[in-house]
């Protein structure tokens, strides 16, 4: 946080997850698209508050601003956005689950 202690920085590198990867080229996609701003995201991002710094990882922290911006774009509503992921979950927790169920349901 701004002007506070934070200890020493990590300088080591780790392998990006799928997810975090997709989070990244979604953030590219919606800027070039102007579905929203830099100034946009980092607003969205100031407003979580300092607990989301503390609890939530860097990427958690983009896709919850890129979404705020989304919303208030207008691109999709809350309930929109509940449904679709109701929908996803179905799918199974892993890549493998969704694979396999897509499979039965052919």
């Amino acid at each position: 946080m701004g002007g506070q202690a934070a200890g020493p920085v990590p300088t080591d590198q780790h392998d990006f997850a799928l997810w975090e990867k997709r989070v990244d080229a979604l953030m590219v996609l919606c800027g070039e698209k102007g579905l929203f701003t830099v100034d946009g995201l980092r607003r969205a991002l100031e407003d979580m508050g300092e607990d989301a710094f503390e609890c939530m990882s860097y990427y958690e922290r983009w896709i919850a601003a890129v979404n705020q911006n989304l919303i208030e774009a207008g691109i999709y509503s809350l309930e929109e956005l509940g449904a679709r992921m109701e929908e996803v979950g179905r799918r199974g927790a892993t890549y493998g689950e969704a694979q396999n169920r897509e499979a039965q349901d052919d």
